[in-house]
Order: structure tokens, then sequence, then C-alpha cells
């Protein structure tokens, strides 16, 4: 059966863009949903300084290599895979390859709470 419904809208990506680059950050909370979640876009060598959420995130790289460092394990994920890391554990990923890393960071909340080691 199909439905519709009013309440159905897409959000516009320069609604939710971080700065001027292409990342987004899309807060669950602020549109009905329960998950919240990063796109990122960053070239060789960028990413997210050391931190960690009171909640799972899992990460699906979408283009290009990352490294994917959850505690003490390192990973290194390409297009197509997908990592998660536990609840409370620092975590961090930097672009290790030649070109634009795009992935989704998947926040199992519907606000993101981070908190980062350092000041970096």
């Amino acid at each position: 059966m199909n439905t519709t419904s009013s309440a159905l809208a897409a959000v516009a990506a320069a609604d939710i863009r971080i700065g001027t680059g292409n990342s987004r950050r899309f807060v669950g909370a602020d549109h009905g949903a329960a998950i919240s979640y990063f796109y990122v876009e960053n070239q060789p060598g960028d990413g997210p300084g050391l931190h960690w959420h009171p909640y799972p995130e899992t990460w699906v790289v979408l283009e290009g290599t990352a490294r994917i460092t959850v505690g003490a394990d390192t990973i290194v994920a390409s297009a197509g895979d997908t990592a998660t890391g536990p609840a409370f554990v620092p975590h961090s990923f930097t672009n290790i390859g030649r070109g634009t890393l795009r992935l989704i960071g998947i926040h199992a909340s519907a606000t993101i709470i981070q908190t980062f080691l350092s000041d970096d």
C-alpha cells in the first residue's frame, strides 16, 4: 500500500554542511530520527583527533582508504568496508589514500555527543 505523509521531506545538504567544505552533520533529533551521522569528505592526511562517544559508532567507507583506530586496534578500510567502534572507547580515522576519503559515521543516538581527548 502506498501512502504519503506531509512530514516527509529531504534534508538539503546545504542545511547541514560543516563550514565551507562538503562534510555534513545530521542530528537525528532535529529531523525525527533515532540516529545521527557525519558525512565526511577528507583530503589525504585529514581526520578527526582521538575522541569517544557514549554510544557505538559505525563507519561506512564510500570512497578512498581510511586508517581507523579504536582503542589499541587499527585497521585499514576501503570503499565498501564497514567497521564499528564500541561506546566509550577512544577512536579516530585518517585518510591514508591519495584522493578524497568519503565516509559516513553513523551515531547510534538521536544527538551527537563526542568528547575529544586533546585540543588538537
